[in-house]
């Protein structure tokens, strides 16, 4: 048998319950007929477009085994580090094209530019750049000292370049390029010289 003042709370929640539910009900209603607020009609600018703005990307040939300078004008944004990133998604382009003479994996991307301290920059490359390389010395020598003279033949004050995979670092691109070290920019082009004079 259940006490009478069990009984009685019981029957209050259970009023309240009714009641708050009628209330919510009504307040639904009232808000579906309610008439959409004021809108703002005035009209939206489009956002600021970055300045364009003529580089010199460093571009890789694979059947000469070269790179040869290519200039081309993008929008910059005015930051150093935004202006490293767009530089290489524009090289990225390049390579990613049908027609490219240099062709890279698919999905190959650069995540990342990070400039620590005044005069290095590290590229952070995504897995797929680095899974997707073809393996040999010339090809990926290449590709690293392309990405290396591209930063910092347009990108004032940067003189060594880091080169990580998906943030990490890695021995090699494909099996032979050394990720391992800091690229110095003045050495990057002696360094393919080298290469393609074995």
């Amino acid at each position: 048998m259940i006490p009478r003042h069990l009984e009685f709370g019981i029957a209050v929640m259970a009023i309240a319950a009714l009641v708050m539910g009628f209330f919510a009900g009504r307040e639904r209603r009232l808000a579906r007929q309610a008439e959409p607020g004021v809108t703002d009609s005035r009209p939206v600018a489009p956002p600021a477009a970055a300045a364009t703005e003529q580089v010199t990307l460093y571009v890789a040939y694979d059947d000469p085994g070269v790179l040869l300078p290519q200039s081309t004008v993008i929008p910059l944004a005015g930051g150093r580090q935004q202006r490293a990133e767009e530089l290489l998604h524009a090289l990225m382009d390049v390579y990613m094209a049908k027609s490219s003479q240099h062709p890279l994996g698919p999905g190959a991307d650069v995540h990342n530019v990070y400039l620590v301290d005044p005069g290095l920059a590290v590229i952070d490359l995504n897995t797929a750049f680095a899974a997707g390389h073809r393996s040999g010395i010339l090809v990926e020598e290449l590709t690293v000292v392309s990405l290396v003279e591209t930063l910092t033949a347009n990108t004032p004050g940067i003189t060594r370049v880091k080169i990580l995979v998906n943030g990490k670092e890695q021995d090699t691109l494909a099996g032979h390029a050394d990720l391992s070290r800091i690229y110095e920019a003045a050495s990057a082009g002696d360094l393919l010289n080298q290469m393609r004079a074995q």
